[in-house]
């Protein structure tokens, strides 16, 4: 079974507006109803699992009510933790007990809308005999390293650094165990999904990203989707 995972818990106060960005309305549709609309079309997807506040939770079903969105993969809602992994951690525990063994677990941010069919395949498709999959963008700029913050230490090769990208994909109950067992505190320092599976030993493979999705952060990553979307 492939569950996808979508984080929505988060507040979204670097863009500045008064509600969480994945709430947002672009185009007359909440952001996150973008992301949710392709795994629910996804055939490689069987089970969609969102984190996100209880207050949130009945806007959300409400909105693919109104946009006629089929929700029948929609399984269930988790609480958000106190960062990012935890809410991850939160949204595992309760998958891992209606998932049989051997389930996959694919985990991406609501606030990533612009996912594709295209990029889920390549990740299932670079799965296979690996416990991850984490899709890469190469650097295009060049790379220093500081260790003031002030000074330049030293140039870094980009030929061998990746930025990472949601959706990851992960075995998962190797991964539920990888986050379990950073608690209670080691896993408050963690900043992306894949960095868990990397610090318990697990295989994690790359495949190529996709430009297009961009995660909402700033106004300016807005007024791009916007611009975006209006061209559909």
């Amino acid at each position: 079974m492939n569950i996808a995972l979508v984080l929505a818990g988060g507040t979204g106060t670097r863009l500045g507006a008064d509600m969480p960005k994945q709430y947002l309305v672009a185009k007359d549709r909440m952001i996150i109803t973008y992301c949710l609309d392709t795994f629910f079309a996804s055939p490689n997807i069987d089970m969609v699992w969102i984190v996100a506040e209880n207050s949130w939770q009945s806007e959300i079903v409400n909105e693919l009510d109104k946009q006629g969105i089929n929700q029948g993969k929609l399984k269930g809602f988790s609480l958000p933790g106190a960062n990012r992994q935890l809410s991850i951690y939160n949204g595992l525990s309760d998958i891992v007990k209606c998932a049989p063994e051997g389930s996959c677990v694919m985990v991406h941010d609501a606030a990533r809308p612009l996912l594709t069919e295209e990029l889920i395949s390549r990740c299932f498709d670079g799965l296979k005999g690996h416990d991850g999959v984490m899709p890469v963008l190469p650097m295009k700029d060049t790379v220093y390293m500081s260790q003031d913050g002030n000074t330049v230490s030293k140039l870094l090769d980009r030929s061998t650094l990746f930025a990472g990208q949601a959706p990851e994909v992960f075995d998962l109950y190797k991964y539920y165990q990888a986050c379990q067992a950073l608690l209670p505190d080691k896993i408050l320092a963690i900043n992306g999904s894949t960095e868990p599976a990397i610090m318990a030993g697990l295989d994690i493979a790359m495949v190529p990203g996709d430009e297009g999705n961009f995660k909402i952060t700033t106004k300016a990553d807005m007024d791009r989707f916007i611009e975006l979307v209006d061209k559909l």
